[in-house]
């Protein structure tokens, strides 16, 4: 993929990345690069407030695209990424499952302010992906938008259209600036977009097949999402393709970095509706221009291409740990005071399945992330799983979920830990497969 250069002011982070990726196939340094993708962290604005000045923020951008940042499946990635904010910062990628040599807090340091690095990223899923700089809020000075990245499957999928909509949580001052996560939302107002936009509107003919990738990008909340006369038909949560099943009431629960693939049949205009646990609101619209004729039916939907994940898990022969999230004699840091010199949460060996006992001590939901490897949610009985494979999940107060993962990538690899509040700390530890 040649990188597409739309602004002359992005030829400085552009420069290096064409020759970079010559030089590595010229030199025969591993395998060929197959996709390259320039990022840059800088300052933004985003209008939040009708009729009113736009509101500082700060993002993480893909200059070398000019709209949704498409890899596929197999891809090893060339990745310069130029750091234009005042702080020390490094994207970290949601959904990659697989070692990353850019992993800024197991080893490799963040980008420093007016920098430019170059890494390689292997894609060995297809998927719904998130990029962002959550890892390092205590130092952010503006709120973050993170980056969608979507890593096709290798054979064509059958819908008619693809679209992300990434949902995103603001705190808004009277003054129209905005408060990141981590500290004290005193006097805000809580506020809600779709792809940046307070109204948003998705336009369709009738009788399409969309393939809505829904990313719940704020930090803090569980969010509800819902589109009002159509079934919701789940297709893929986390980036890992699931047996296809109806949403519940046609909503979809996601956690903070939460991600759910979904097939929607369009039918008619409708509103989609956002809960966020208090109240539910219209945060935008699908609007029906026209009507699409087909020479074939629609049909229910067949599962989406595997990620090769394993069809089952070892549980009888599991090692097993104790979790307790965010507990402050457990092990937990901020990312700022991380260090892997720490005590792990736990160690496997590659090859084992691995079973943890999550436990939420909080008196509000928490959220847990696991970097690395998907996992599945076991039943009450410990003797099944859920049909499908997460990496982000919310556990309510005094409640302790089980879940398991094959530990397939040696390394260490991060646990994340933050509960529902919006001045709450984000928190991690580490644990070892060897």
């Amino acid at each position: 993929m040649k990188p597409r250069i739309f602004d002359p002011n992005r030829r400085e982070v552009l420069a290096g990345l064409g020759a970079s990726a010559a030089g590595l196939i010229a030199g025969g340094a591993g395998p060929s690069v197959t996709a390259q993708l320039a990022l840059q962290a800088r300052p933004a604005t985003l209008a939040l407030r009708s009729g009113q000045p736009a509101t500082p923020i700060w993002e993480l951008a893909a200059v070398s695209h000019l709209r949704n940042v498409r890899l596929k499946r197999g891809d090893r990635c060339e990745v310069v990424f130029r750091n234009d904010l005042p702080v020390p910062l490094a994207p970290v990628w949601d959904g990659l499952n697989a070692p990353a040599a850019a992993d800024p807090l197991r080893g490799r340091a963040p980008t420093a302010p007016d920098t430019t690095e170059t890494s390689i990223v292997s894609i060995p899923n297809a998927g719904t992906l998130l990029a962002d700089f959550r890892l390092f809020e205590d130092g952010l000075k503006q709120p973050a938008r993170p980056l969608p990245i979507i890593a096709a499957e290798t054979s064509p999928v059958a819908v008619d259209r693809d679209e992300i909509l990434l949902i995103e949580e603001w705190r808004l001052r009277p003054d129209g600036t905005a408060v990141p996560p981590g500290r004290d939302p005193k006097d805000t107002t809580p506020l809600y977009t779709i792809n940046g936009q307070t109204s948003f509107e998705l336009s369709a003919m009738g009788n399409q097949r969309l393939r809505l990738r829904f990313i719940n990008g704020s930090q803090r909340t569980v969010l509800a999402i819902k589109l009002e006369s159509h079934e919701v038909r789940v297709m893929a949560l986390d980036g890992q393709p699931a047996e296809p099943f109806p949403a519940r009431n046609g909503a979809l629960v996601l956690a903070p970095g939460g991600r759910a693939d979904a097939f929607v049949d369009t039918a008619t205009s409708a509103t989609f509706l956002l809960h966020d646990g208090k109240e539910a609101r219209q945060i935008g619209s699908l609007a029906i221009t026209g009507s699409l004729e087909r020479r074939v039916p629609l049909f229910a939907p067949q599962p989406l291409p595997s990620n090769d994940l394993p069809e089952k898990l070892d549980l009888r022969g599991a090692l097993r740990f104790d979790v307790a999230l965010g507990a402050p004699d457990a092990g937990w840091a901020r990312p700022a005071n991380f260090s892997t010199d720490s005590a792990p949460a736990f160690r496997a060996k590659a090859g084992r399945t691995v079973v943890l006992a999550l436990k939420n001590p909080a008196p509000v939901t928490s959220v847990f992330h696991l970097h690395g490897h998907p996992f599945r949610v076991l039943d009450k009985l410990d003797d099944g799983w859920k049909p499908y494979w997460l990496d982000t999940l919310a556990i309510e107060p005094g409640q302790t979920q089980r879940v398991a993962f094959a530990a397939t990538s040696p390394g260490r690899w991060l646990l994340e830990s933050v509960v529902t509040d919006w001045a709450a700390p984000r928190l991690v530890r580490w644990y070892g497969v060897e």
